[in-house]
């Protein structure tokens, strides 16, 4: 609906709205293709709707873009999309972008020094998301501070596009509420440099999700790396079942049974993850397991897929073996301060380990339950003596 290309020194302010009319527009686009007026080359037959539609707002390759106490609403796509600007600020805005599918709220494509602050946003999709297109250029510089969001996707999100990279990101005080998939995601899985990541004073209350670092593969030459993350001050209360099950466009439903998933880190074979702080975090968990459901035994903890090349999500594993947090292949990761609750039992243990080399805990606060409040660890590079298996279970107080 506005467009603006290599221009500088541009921007919206003032009070108003921009109302896309997005779901009356994708449902011509859609009645257009069936009827062979404007054919949809793209058009998706598997979830029935069109996939060439509108933005509502896209600054491609503009300097000093600000953008203040604005606004937007009901976009056909994605709400505000920006790529490869710089100097952009977004201030003081109010998204509503739940007209129809795919609609993100902002999206941040390869640009350098973007400040995004005092946001509202509520939407369809993904909240706020970091995407990277170019294998040459990355997101460098961007600050994303005092926002409230809302989504049938994730909350802040780096990808599913990730060929070039994310640098220098600083995320501080956000609050999370009905939000579908996870609150943090943190994803290379086409090439990406993800590095210097800062994530502090996260609150999420019904989240599906509360943390979910992803290194794979699944397209571009070689993987990326994931390092030097730190995630601290975070709060999330994860719900039994759907977060958004009271909007009429909720997230596509996952085509298997499972319990309630883990918060996730996870690299591949020969990738890891590298150098994450996770500190002073506390998540409440819904429990009520059923090994009736979806049963992985801790005997079988080496059939989890690796899903090198998979779509990344929190529930890409499958069912997990843990109830807190699954970490796999991953290099130098410290737990201080960490809480877990259960509101209900839970059969599984708190934590799995699988291939994890220097591992620090410290100030773990787990259930009193023997089972639920278990650690497991496999393959961990930690040193053993001759003799002692493979993997140790043990019950951590404090």
């Amino acid at each position: 609906m506005i467009y603006a290309d290599g221009a500088e020194n541009i921007g919206i302010t003032g009070g108003g709205c921009v109302d896309g009319q997005g779901r009356e527009l994708a449902l011509t686009i859609d009645s257009l293709h069936h009827t062979g007026e404007l054919v949809d080359p793209h058009y998706n037959t598997y979830r029935k709707r069109p996939n060439t539609r509108p933005k509502l707002l896209f600054v491609r390759g503009c300097r000093n873009v600000r953008i203040h106490r604005a606004s937007f609403r009901s976009s056909a796509a994605w709400g505000l999309s920006f790529s490869l600007c710089t100097d952009v600020t977004l201030d003081s805005l109010h998204i509503e972008n739940r007209a129809y599918w795919n609609n993100d709220g902002i999206d941040i494509r390869d640009c350098k020094d973007v400040r995004i602050a005092h946001c509202d946003v509520n939407s369809a999709d993904d909240g706020i998301c970091l995407k990277s297109h170019n294998r040459d250029a990355c997101n460098d510089r961007v600050s994303i501070a005092h926002c409230r969001i809302i989504s049938s996707a994730s909350a802040i999100k780096f990808g599913t596009e990730s060929g070039g990279g994310f640098k220098n990101v600083t995320i501080d005080d956000i609050r999370v509420k009905d939000t579908y998939r996870s609150a943090i995601a943190i994803e290379s899985v086409d090439g990406a440099e993800i590095e210097n990541i800062r994530v502090s004073n996260i609150h999420a209350v019904n989240t599906g999700n509360a943390i979910f670092i992803r290194l794979g593969h699944r397209s571009g030459e070689a993987p990326g790396y994931v390092r030097n993350v730190s995630i601290r001050n975070l709060y999330a209360e994860i719900p039994f079942g759907r977060p958004d099950i009271d909007y009429d466009l909720r997230g596509p439903a996952l085509p298997f049974f499972h319990n309630p998933f883990p918060a996730s880190i996870s690299g591949i074979p020969g990738h890891d993850v590298e150098n994450v702080t996770l500190e002073n975090i506390e998540i409440v968990y819904p429990g009520r397991a059923s090994k009736g459901m979806a049963y992985i035994s801790l005997s079988r903890l080496a059939d989890v897929p690796e899903n090198v090349d998979g779509y990344p999500e929190f529930s890409m594993f499958g069912e997990l073996p843990a109830w807190g947090f699954y970490v796999r292949h991953v290099s130098g990761l410290t737990l201080k301060g960490i809480t877990l609750r259960l509101r209900e039992d839970d059969y599984r243990p708190a934590f799995v380990f699988d291939r994890v080399s220097r591992l620090n805990l410290s100030d773990i606060v787990l259930p009193e339950d023997k089972q639920a409040g278990q650690v497991v660890l496999r393959q961990t590079g930690l040193q053993r003596k001759e003799g002692v298996p493979e993997r140790w279970i043990f019950s951590i107080d404090n």
